[in-house]
């Protein structure tokens, strides 16, 4: 999926008292109301305008008389103009949300909660997405569809070393990329990892048994210098100084288009990256088109790498008029027959059920298999601010840069999350 999810850091101050001052009449539950808004990304409205059809048909098929309104954004856009009309009685009845933005609006109140147990397959929700919509043990969102991420090499670099098949170890694929490493000399990258991209640092992390930070007694601490975090950190500063001989203080923004200039022979990040390298206007090798291939990333720990969930949520915000019909046109809308088609359409499904049985199709496998070990962000009400501090990406320079080693770095950044982790 070509888009980025942009982590939220917090809602306009003029919405923290949303919560407080809803409806108190019993309109906020919806009895039969006659108009439903829903406010949904241009995915949907590109990609899959039929299961909006389908959602819509269901509901007002229960519903007779009842008008559903819709309106699109683009990812850059939805979220200022979402922040204006939740200070006002105009707001949406259901919001699509990135994962990662969902916390943000979930500290200050803005969305109501729901039952899961009104919502087909919720119990057998992806764990990344069903974290991303649990706060203080209330569900307040809908998991929609989910993107993974995945490794990527070109077999044209790997045969040339007489690697014709992708690892399923680690020491199978560091042995690969060294003998590439060797033999395309130190001004290419075997892997092209970028050092500030903390999604694939958090990996090697969690899979040495790591973690960002711990909720203990309802507070949370940083744990990144715990001996399990600086194992995981350790084994990826191994792969930038030994495989990634690029600019040390780059970010994964253009990986992509790094990847398509030809000076790297792999990549670990969203599914769709390799893909979108292999385009005409961003391959400038003329030779990746039919020559890339997705693998399940292994882990050092000797299982599949965990890997970060992306996707998107569905929310209704507490000023919505009409909460429990917006809850059933979600529930039509991310049912089983809405996972069918996102399937169809190459989306991961929000459920372990559906992601089973896309193992068996070879088309489908990779990402599959690679979803299924996930990991998210701590759902601690001052997340936000460590994001939009950039915490982690500062503690992988330093340490991909040498500038200061794994044990210190890793201390500094647990001492500056510790500073706002806890705070809304």
């Amino acid at each position: 999926m070509k888009r980025r999810l942009i982590a939220a850091i917090g809602v306009a101050g003029m919405i923290v008292s949303i919560a407080a001052c809803g409806s108190d009449d019993g309109e906020g539950k919806g009895g039969d109301s006659d108009a439903l808004t829903v406010w949904l990304t241009v995915d949907a409205q590109n990609n899959w305008p039929n299961l909006v059809k389908a959602a819509d048909a269901a509901v007002v098929k229960k519903h007779p008389g009842l008008k559903i309104k819709h309106e699109y954004y683009g990812w850059p856009d939805k979220n200022t103009k979402l922040d204006a009309v939740l200070a006002t009685d105009k707001a949406p009845d259901v919001v699509e949300m990135g994962n990662t933005e969902m916390l943000g609006y979930m500290v200050k109140g803005a969305f109501a909660p729901l039952e899961p147990g009104k919502f087909e397959g919720s119990d057998a929700w992806l764990d990344g997405l069903k974290a991303s919509v649990t706060y203080d043990g209330k569900t307040y969102g809908v998991p929609y569809y989910a993107g993974g991420r995945v490794a990527n090499w070109r077999k044209d670099v790997a045969a040339s070393v007489g690697v014709k098949t992708p690892p399923k170890t680690y020491p199978e694929l560091t042995s690969a990329l060294d003998k590439i490493q060797k033999k395309e000399g130190d001004k290419f990258n075997a892997w092209y990892q970028p050092t500030r991209d903390w999604y694939a640092a958090m990996s090697f992390v969690y899979d040495a048994g790591g973690a960002i930070a711990k909720e203990e007694g309802g507070q949370w601490k940083a744990t990144l210098s715990s001996p399990e975090s600086v194992k995981g950190l350790t084994a990826f500063k191994q792969v930038v100084d030994k495989y990634m001989h690029g600019d040390k203080t780059k970010d994964e923004s253009d990986r992509y288009l790094v990847y398509g200039q030809g000076k790297s022979a792999m990549i670990f990040g969203a599914a769709w990256e390799g893909a979108t390298s292999a385009d005409p206007k961003n391959d400038k090798t003329g030779k990746l088109k039919d020559n890339l291939e997705n693998f399940v990333m292994p882990g050092p720990s000797g299982k599949n790498m965990p890997v970060f969930l992306g996707g998107s949520d569905l929310a209704v915000p507490v000023k919505s008029h009409n909460q429990d019909i917006a809850a059933e046109w979600i529930n039509a809308f991310t049912g089983p027959g809405g996972q069918k088609g996102l399937i169809a359409k190459g989306n991961l499904p929000n459920n372990k059920t559906d992601l089973a049985t896309l193992k068996n199709d070879p088309a489908t496998a990779v990402p599959a298999t690679a979803a299924e070990s996930n990991w998210f962000v701590p759902m601690a009400p001052g997340w936000g601010q460590v994001e939009k501090a950039q915490v982690l990406q500062t503690m992988l320079q330093q340490i991909g840069t040498g500038k200061k080693s794994v044990q210190d770095a890793a201390k500094e950044a647990d001492a500056a999350i510790d500073k706002v982790i806890n705070t809304k």
